[in-house]
């Protein structure tokens, strides 16, 4: 089909699903569900092209994954939609909710067997209970719920989105507008993932892999006369601390290097550049925390963490339990998941010298077992 693109809405914070992760990123054996959801369609239908909204600062995250165009969305959905919308040139656009994961391959093909007919055409279910508006019982021979994917015409459909008005699904922008808007027989398994309690409901959502990954990280610091000295996230009684943009934690620098790197997520410098003044001076604690929620968010949690600490001074021996303890806290691990060790450098290279540390850590993840919350 190339006249037609598909569009996927993966933006949402997922704010109703109550999990650390978002719904997008629960895993389904190795592959974060917005993936699997777009190779379902795949299987049905060629696309001349897959856009992919995108969370803040994931778009390039996710790129990693797969050939896709990913786009980054907005406050809503339609502004998400909006976003994706400037980067079709088809005639046909295909627009459906990651949310709605169990893909009905012959819900999928009466959608497109209608192209041409209507402005919109989308899949809808009758109502089989009683329905209630504003207190007063209706027709429900009359009612019909909506679903997506919707098949619409772009051109038709860009102007339906700069209305004013605020609309929840195409079709209702479109109808809007004064097109038709031609509804098909939707798929009672084409229910919508939101709530936590929806995953016992959808069938096609198989449990995560038991895979995990490993990362590797390395951080030098040179000392600075005059600074306080964190490592680890303890504070070390001496009269120097590091030369850097931040505190100049060299130990929680390394972890998130490794960190990052069991995630595919570039480096500490990606995120957190010494060129950015928001960065100055700050705490590396927090910024192991926002690197740990970055990393919850999508689906992985910290499994183990080993860190060697290179320093010819200080003296480090009464201070790597509580380090172990501190940094164990910071990852949601019980200690005996973090080890920290405590080397010199027999009085070889910068290290010898006494001018700075280094130290090296490596962190495993695993996947988040979003089957153990059912």
């Amino acid at each position: 089909m190339k006249d037609t693109t598909l569009i996927l809405l993966a933006a949402g914070s997922a704010s109703r699903f109550d999990l650390p992760v978002k719904k997008q990123w629960i895993y389904l054996d190795n592959t974060p569900l917005w993936l699997r959801v777009a190779r379902q369609f795949e299987t049905v239908a060629e696309f001349a092209q897959i856009v992919v909204t995108a969370e803040e600062g994931e778009a390039a995250y996710m790129s990693r994954f797969a050939d896709y165009r990913f786009v980054a969305g907005g406050n809503s959905r339609q502004e998400s939609l909006a976003n994706a919308l400037a980067e079709v040139d088809t005639p046909w656009v295909l627009v459906s909710d990651i949310a709605r994961c169990c893909l009905d391959s012959e819900m999928l093909e009466r959608i497109l067997a209608h192209k041409g007919e209507a402005a919109c055409i989308a899949p809808a279910l009758k109502a089989v209970d009683t329905v209630y508006h504003q207190n007063i019982p209706v027709n429900r021979d009359e009612i019909r719920l909506i679903q997506t994917p919707q098949l619409s015409r772009t051109e038709t459909l860009r102007r339906a989105l700069k209305e004013a008005k605020a609309f929840t699904d195409e079709s209702s922008a479109i109808h809007a507008l004064g097109e038709t808007v031609l509804l098909v027989e939707g798929s009672s398994r084409a229910h919508k993932l939101t709530r936590r309690e929806d995953l016992k409901r959808l069938d096609c959502l198989t449990p995560p892999s038991a895979e995990t990954f490993t990362g590797f990280g390395l951080d030098i610091h040179a000392f600075e006369k005059g600074k306080t000295m964190k490592l680890g996230g303890v504070t070390i009684d001496v009269p120097m601390g590091f030369k850097a943009h931040s505190d100049g934690d060299v130990a929680i620098h390394a972890l998130i290097d490794a960190l990052l790197g069991a995630a595919g997520m570039g480096d500490i410098g990606e995120h957190f550049p010494d060129t950015d003044p928001r960065w100055k001076g700050a705490d590396s604690m927090q910024l192991l925390e926002a690197v740990l929620q970055r990393i919850r968010g999508v689906g992985l949690e910290p499994r183990h963490a080993d860190l060697t600490i290179l320093a010819q001074t200080p003296r480090l021996g009464d201070y790597k339990e509580r380090i172990r303890r501190t940094l164990a806290q910071a990852l949601d691990l019980s200690s005996a998941r973090v080890n920290i060790k405590a080397t010199t450098a027999e009085k070889m290279g910068f290290v010898g010298r006494k001018e700075g540390v280094t130290v090296h850590a490596v962190a495993t993840l695993g996947i988040y077992d979003w089957s153990h919350a059912l």
